[in-house]
């Protein structure tokens, strides 16, 4: 897995402290920036925190880009709505010896990984032979059509991944841009940091917030799941380990 942060919200934080400032004060558009010292811009943004009042951090984006996750991590992440993302697309992009990820836990057993790695080499044998047969198909009603043979090759490799990409596996590897505001990553760590979330978006969320925290620390500093500064919000289900947790994440 590899994720950057690829760009965010000039200011971040002394913008979101000027959207604050606009609420609590009776500052001008003008002057709106005019006195925003750092320690002005930390007691906007602790005072939003102790209020409990979010919008103002929804002016603040960030953009990440993520690779070598699963498509099973895909399903998972576009469930958070307030998001936009950016997908490697298996229409238009080939996916010819794709790389795939695999559980800890079956990499953890050598017979579950022999036979997992042995699905990925049928999947991709199943993958490639289905392509060519498509593409052989297509090409020869594009050529008959009268289109020209490059123009007719493209099109046929192209329909033909659309078909051939339904024996891939979740496991298959694609890449992401996405896109949240300040608001929604809270959200995001609230659910995904937490000990219960699924192995591969759990690592995915740790590793964005470590990214957020290096550049933006006031905005997330407390960003985390719930049994960071509070108690665990899953009840029955808590996995009753929140000191370690706590020692990791803070």
């Amino acid at each position: 897995m590899n994720v950057k942060l690829l760009t965010y919200t000039p200011d971040a934080e002394k913008l979101v402290a000027a959207a604050a400032k606009l609420c609590y004060a009776k500052s001008d558009i003008d002057t709106l920036y005019d006195n925003l010292t750092p320690d002005k811009v930390e007691s906007f943004l602790h005072l939003l925190d102790d209020v409990g009042h979010e919008s103002p951090v929804e002016h603040a984006s960030f953009t990440f880009a993520i690779e070598g996750v699963s498509r099973a991590l895909l399903a998972q992440i576009t469930r958070h709505r307030i998001a936009s993302f950016s997908v490697q697309s298996q229409r238009y992009v080939a996916k010819n010896d794709f790389s795939y990820i695999i559980p800890p836990e079956i990499d953890a057993i050598p017979e579950a990984r022999e036979e997992f790695l042995a699905a990925m080499r049928e999947d991709a044998a199943h993958y490639e032979s289905l392509r060519d047969k498509l593409t052989a198909h297509h090409l020869a009603a594009n050529l008959a059509a009268g289109m020209d043979e490059a123009e007719a090759k493209k099109a046929a490799e192209k329909k033909a991944n659309e078909d051939a990409r339904f024996v891939l596996p979740n496991a298959c590897d694609t890449r992401i841009i996405m896109t949240m505001n300040v608001r929604s990553l809270h959200n995001f760590f609230r659910l995904r940091c937490c000990n219960r979330a699924q192995w591969e978006i759990r690592a995915l969320a740790i590793a964005m917030l470590k990214e957020v925290r290096a550049v933006c620390p006031l905005l997330f500093g407390k960003a985390g799941p719930a049994c960071l500064y509070g108690a665990c919000s899953e009840g029955a289900y808590s996995c009753g380990k929140a000191a370690e947790v706590r020692a990791a994440l803070r």
